[in-house]
């Protein structure tokens, strides 16, 4: 039992409570204060964006398997083009920044996904280039096409060995990059909100989420403090199933979410490959990599989630941070593109955990008890959606809090800068598996 709250914790009322303060709970915050509500976000870390946002790729691109995903990626990229203006800091504020580099997606015979891709981007008007090997080969100085799939572990007696074939080509996409400090990103949002009225509380842990008659009525902390709230939401990242299950009452959610192990390792590329913080970001689905411009001119290489890759779900309060022989594996499967690549038995990087769905989906939605609504799942791709997210998300708490059955008559939630209408059931908790997704971090 937590203890009682003394005279010094004294209940504290808000309108709203997001449980979460990465880059997504920020961004909900700042939108809800945008239309009167008094928020708080409460965190168990110290800062805002210190948990996973601040170990993701933070890639920005607007290729997705979906229409609505891709349309919503398409409103994020146009959103970090306008990040500054947008946040209407003073000036005197560090900002994260948007590095614009062009992505390029290589054309592969495994992948299932390309050719809804492009349908997506001509449906919306996405700019798109078909490179020839040989324009490959001219952005990317040194770069083998050789065919190596289906990508393996080291430990196969045939990895390394091509298997005959060449790639035939890629698709560039100009409108992409990257952001360069995630974590910085989220307390650029943190501070967008406070600015607008909204408070946060860190190093405050969650001990239960409190429902009277199906309603939430608010948080109790692990310091004795009760917030009191009709509505509370699950930013939490992959802290996000635990949340869940502090509810007093079930959220509903029929899709599996779970939080996954992931490593990315940092590599020097060769002065040949001619890369730098403006290089291509890279997805290779033939060596199941992707890559991107890392600090310090570093490669940055993750996998693509092939069959040899399973899934490693681990307990976010009891995971090691170290890395382990998988990111060695992206590390040489990327060196059979790049042989100049060289490769230390020691690498340096980043492990961490996504808040991944079964299909690779986020879930945006309300749950089963009125109240309590969902931001859940959106680990590995959904940085890059995180503004459109919040709107997306204070646009649906007020539908639903208005009294709208969003479960039988989803919110068609109109978008600001692409002219699309995203059917939120997309994003339903009680969704199937969506057949069209890549069912990789790609979405």
């Amino acid at each position: 039992m937590p203890p009682a709250p003394s005279k010094d914790t004294a209940v504290k009322r808000f309108d709203a409570i997001i449980i979460g303060a990465g880059i997504i709970g920020c961004s909900i915050a700042r939108e809800l204060a945008a239309k009167g509500y008094r928020t708080l976000n409460v965190d168990a870390l110290p800062a805002a964006g210190y948990g996973s946002t601040s170990s993701s790729a933070a890639v920005i691109r607007t290729y997705y398997s979906t229409l609505d995903g891709t349309a919503m990626a398409l409103e994020g990229y146009h959103d970090w083009k306008n990040w500054p203006v947008d946040l209407a800091a003073d000036g005197r504020e560090e900002l994260a920044r948007f590095i614009d580099t062009g992505t390029v997606l290589m054309k592969t015979a495994g992948d299932k996904t390309l050719g809804q891709i492009l349908n997506h981007s001509d449906t919306l008007g996405i700019d798109y280039e078909h490179w020839s090997p040989a324009q490959i080969e001219e952005n990317l100085p040194g770069y083998n096409l050789e065919c190596f799939a289906p990508a393996k572990t080291m430990d196969d007696d045939t990895f390394g060995m091509p298997t005959g074939g060449e790639i035939a080509g890629g698709v560039f996409f100009p409108a992409s990059g990257y952001v360069d400090d995630p974590q910085l990103a989220a307390r650029n949002l943190k501070e967008a909100a406070a600015r607008l009225g909204a408070e946060f509380s860190f190093n405050t842990k969650v001990v239960s989420i409190m429902v009277a008659e199906n309603r939430v009525t608010g948080i109790t902390c692990e310091d004795g403090r009760v917030f009191e709230a009709g509505i509370v939401i699950n930013a939490a990242g992959p802290h996000s199933g635990k949340v869940n299950r502090l509810l007093d009452g079930e959220a509903g959610v029929q899709i599996g979410h779970r939080p996954l192990r992931q490593e990315v390792v940092q590599i020097k590329p060769p002065e040949s490959l001619g890369y730098s913080r403006e290089g291509l970001i890279v997805a290779d689905g033939d060596v199941a990599c992707y890559v991107k411009p890392g600090s310090g001119g570093q490669l940055m290489i993750g996998s693509l989630n092939p069959p040899c890759d399973p899934h490693i779900e681990e307990d976010p309060d009891d995971f090691r941070r170290d890395l382990t022989d998988r990111a060695l594996t992206y590390a040489y499967r990327y060196s059979q593109r790049v042989p100049e690549l060289g490769v230390s038995q020691h690498p340096l990087g980043v492990a961490d955990l996504y808040d991944a769905t079964d299909d690779w989906l986020p879930i945006y939605d309300r749950s089963d008890v009125d109240g309590f609504y969902l931001a859940i799942g959106t680990s590995g791709n959904q940085f890059k959606n995180a503004m459109v997210a919040g709107r997306l998300m204070s646009e649906l708490i007020q539908y639903c809090e208005d009294g709208n059955d969003h479960d039988s008559h989803p919110l068609q939630f109109a978008l600001r800068h692409v002219e699309h209408t995203i059917n939120t059931a997309t994003f339903s908790r009680k969704r199937d598996l969506t057949k069209e997704s890549s069912f990789s971090v790609l979405g």
